[in-house]
């Protein structure tokens, strides 16, 4: 283990013990004979949080740890259906309340950023921060010409920081990829690669700008979606401008029930806007949590969300949105066969596994939750079963997918919290009912047709010259054919063994024939007709045992 992963392991166990959660220390098996260092340091027993509520420690202890462990919490915290409320109301506050960093430190990023003084780059810049996250936090500032505006500036170090625990992670998944029986289907170490990923693009206020301009014109003139606009001559690699909004946090129930808001409506809006950037855009929002999506209400009765920090957006493959759309639909028609199939056809279970009794299995889970308000379904829970499901048929995890997991899963949280009443398969279906209709129109294969026409011909152009190439190569006798897949990879070496095995014999045959006529005509040295043909015994057996690699 490099030792800037155990060091890291240890700092893990120390804030864990620190802060009174004993309890995730003494069920971590990982470095069980290094915690005991954890609980003997004196620096510990005086450090250790003492006369605060165990969800205030937990939070404390994840906001020490730093932004992968923050984020963990923050997914946590819109599952208040899951969780204690008094853990549930702390965890919340890591959304956008974790503690800032120095704002001399944000204005002289701004300033190096620039090149130029922070005077001299907006009309103004308020030194205190509107709000503080695990990656980076927000001031308000107005440009020269007055324009509202909010400036995001990362954290510095974070770089460091989320290499070491994403190092930590690999680490931890390569260890259950090799001793762990679920790996397999699990597969852990793809699962952090795709995290990685992730988590690095936040790194990135450029990447984070396009996703924002590109969510803006997705979502143009929409009476669902408002996305504040970029300023782009005003944004870094570590530092974005963009428009400032103004609304209510999508979680103040209170204050949107105090202004007469229609929660029903928007509780449906947010399926409907969700269903509309996988499926019409296939292009999402994916860190939906209370802390970036507030609520226009200028008009209550059509409320309109508003939606900030786009570091983390996802998209699908064509193959896998089909599939999605399809499962979705089989679901909602309670068409279990479907769901079966399409399992196995995408390749998400083994090629053979029994379509009937995957069905079943898929039946029992789901029948009890349709035709259910959402307040009495849990999905947590449908998904610990579908996990069961998923073991006993041996279906593997989609890494490509866990980013859409995880949205869906902060819908759900978001629209328990709005309106429990939500039924969101009632108000999901009429939609993509309708999408998969467009997909599949004659207008929509029209356009998609015409807008592979022009590759397509380039590709036709090019035949002709293939074909003579082809055919000058075949006359000069310069043409290769290659054909390779682990079949014919697996029966070429075979066929080498058989021919190896073939050679050894003759040779043994050879040399036992060689020692016979040599003990047949010699009178003065015998033993040397005995040495061959003990030596044609040897490679005669060596021949026959000799197995092919990995049997």
């Amino acid at each position: 283990m490099h030792l800037r992963v155990l060091a890291r392991l240890l700092q893990i166990q120390r804030a864990l013990v620190r802060h009174g959660l004993d309890d995730f220390v003494r069920a971590t098996h990982l470095y069980r004979p290094f915690r005991f260092l954890v609980y003997l340091s004196p620096w510990t027993w005086f450090q250790r949080s003492i006369g605060v509520t165990r969800g205030e420690r937990l939070r404390l202890a994840l906001e020490e740890l730093g932004p992968i462990f923050v984020k963990f919490g923050q997914a946590l915290s819109t599952r208040r259906d899951l969780l204690p409320a008094d853990i549930a109301d702390e965890l919340a506050k890591l959304q956008d309340r974790v503690p800032p960093f120095d704002s001399a430190i944000a204005i002289a990023s701004v300033e190096k950023a620039f090149g130029l003084g922070v005077d001299a780059v907006f009309g103004s810049f308020e030194s205190k921060p509107l709000a503080a996250a695990s990656i980076a936090q927000v001031h308000a500032a107005t440009l020269k010409s007055g324009r509202e505006v909010v400036v995001k500036i990362l954290r510095p170090g974070m770089r460091e920081i989320i290499d070491l625990d994403l190092e930590v992670m690999r680490y931890v998944a390569e260890l259950a990829d090799e001793y762990w029986a679920d790996a397999r289907r699990l597969r852990p170490v793809e699962l952090v690669r795709e995290y990685r990923k992730t988590v690095l693009d936040e790194l990135d206020l450029l990447r984070e700008a396009g996703n924002a301009a590109q969510l803006k014109r997705n979502f143009a003139g929409s009476p669902l979606l408002y996305v504040p606009e970029v300023y782009w001559d005003y944004c870094r690699v570590n530092v974005m401008v963009m428009e400032r909004i103004h609304g209510v946090i999508v979680n103040d129930l209170e204050e949107l029930r105090a202004r007469g808001t229609n929660i029903a409506k928007l509780a449906e809006n947010g399926v409907e806007i969700f269903f509309t950037q996988v499926f019409r855009d296939n292009f999402f929002h994916a860190d939906m949590h209370p802390g970036n999506i507030f609520v226009q209400i200028d008009d209550p009765q059509n409320p309109r969300y508003a939606a900030v920090d786009f570091g983390i957006v996802g998209t699908l493959q064509t193959r896998d949105q089909h599939y999605l759309a399809e499962n979705f639909m089989a679901f909602f028609d309670r068409d279990y066969g479907r769901v079966a199939a399409l399992h196995v056809e995408s390749g998400w279970v083994p090629r053979g596994t029994r379509v009937d009794e995957l069905e079943s299995a898929v039946r029992t889970v789901c029948e009890p939750i349709f035709n259910k308000p959402l307040k009495e379904i849990s999905f947590a829970q449908v998904l610990l079963r579908l996990f069961e499901i998923a073991r006993r048929f041996d279906m593997q995890v989609q890494p490509q997918l866990i980013l859409l997991q995880k949205t869906l899963f902060n819908i759900e949280g978001l629209g328990r919290q709005l309106y429990p009443e939500l039924d969101l398969w009632r108000t999901a279906q009429p939609y993509l009912r309708k999408w998969m209709r467009e997909r599949m129109s004659p207008r929509t294969m029209l356009r998609r047709v015409r807008a592979q026409l022009p590759d397509a011909l380039m590709a036709l152009q090019q035949v002709p010259q293939i074909f003579q190439a082809a055919v000058r190569d075949a006359t000069d006798g310069r043409l290769r054919l290659q054909v390779e897949n682990a079949a014919v990879a697996q029966l070429r070496d075979e066929i080498r063994r058989s021919n190896a095995r073939r050679d050894a014999s003759l040779a043994a045959a050879v040399l036992w024939l060689s020692g016979l006529i040599w003990l047949a005509l010699s009178t003065q040295i015998p033993w040397l007709g005995w040495l061959q043909m003990s030596a044609a015994i040897a490679v005669f057996v060596w021949s026959r045992s000799s197995k092919p690699h990995g049997e």
